[in-house]
């Protein structure tokens, strides 16, 4: 069970993150002379099949700019000869990456496309910004501008210093998480975070494990304890941990709404509390974040 829970949440991601950014630096920067519409150019037309390559990883050398667009829509042909002359000035600052919806619908339903024109902002794998609509020239500049001033600094890949190295400490503690020994990277963890207390990863790393531990200690039959006791809010807390362990997000919030909705005092609180801690595990940029928050708002007031 602990090797299962060790796969479920986004301490996978950690490991992919890693792979995509080796791939982003063993790749050549975007270019401004390069052919528009040819992998590597500053401006790219993006498939499913290309979008790991050419969004994803990409994005962990220069912010990628989504451009998702149809050939019948009238607002993304005003948009999207902006974007791509803001691209070619940029001189491979960013990278404009072009998504016809219609070629790609599965694509377009991921990054969940409400409307078109719809342009969506990615560093280092994370959306980071986005807006929907055609907007004029002067706001779609000072877009850009924020997002390479927030992200990269306008630098070009290559310049400034080296990448920081591997952290061995960190390869330690995830070589103990992927055989299933929790204790040993919990206590990994913890002593990185002891000689470093603001590193980037440990600490969200650190709190994934201590939840996989609480499931792994709710034990097997932590929902049908919950479920023949609804009243025993301990019991729905240990629940909505192996919920989340084993992936079932949606399921693990509702759960600790419902708490919510339906007790006060202390008991409301802790459930709160716990709810809250839960939404940082998994991440404000997630959407499943964003909509269970709106229902606790909802069960609280």
């Amino acid at each position: 069970m602990a090797a299962s829970l060790a796969g479920a949440v986004d301490l996978a991601a950690v490991k992919a993150r890693s792979e995509a950014a080796a791939r982003a630096q063993a790749a050549p920067p975007p270019s401004a002379s390069a052919p528009a519409g040819a992998p590597g150019s500053a401006v790219v037309d993006v498939t499913e099949a290309t979008f790991q390559s050419e969004v994803l990883d990409r994005s962990f050398q220069v912010p990628v700019v989504l451009d998702l667009w149809a050939e019948w829509c009238g607002p993304c042909k005003q948009l999207s000869p902006v974007l791509e002359r803001l691209a070619a000035e940029g001189g491979g600052s960013w990278v404009l990456a072009k998504v016809d919806v219609d070629a790609n619908p599965a694509l377009a339903q991921a990054l969940r496309v409400q409307g078109i024109p719809a342009v969506k902002a990615v560093w280092q794998g994370q959306l980071v910004a986005e807006f929907t609509g055609a907007i004029p020239e002067d706001q779609a500049e000072q877009f850009v501008t924020e997002l390479v001033r927030a992200t990269t600094g306008g630098g070009l890949p290559g310049e400034g210093p080296e990448p920081e190295p591997d952290d061995p400490r960190m390869d330690a503690a995830e070589s103990a998480l992927e055989r299933g020994d929790l204790a040993a990277a919990e206590e990994a963890y913890q002593a990185i975070l002891a000689e470093q207390p603001d590193h980037p990863e440990a600490g969200l790393a650190l709190r994934q494990v201590q939840l996989f531990r609480r499931a792994v200690e709710a034990g097997p039959d932590a929902l049908a304890k919950a479920e023949a006791d609804p009243d025993d809010v301990d019991a729905q807390l240990r629940a909505a941990d192996v919920l989340l362990g084993t992936g079932d997000v949606e399921g693990a919030f509702d759960r600790l709404v419902d708490v919510v909705r339906r007790t006060s005092g202390d008991d409301r609180d802790k459930a709160r509390t716990h709810l809250i801690e839960l939404f940082a595990l998994v991440g404000d940029d997630d959407p499943r974040v964003g909509a269970a928050r709106r229902k606790l708002s909802a069960a609280l007031f």
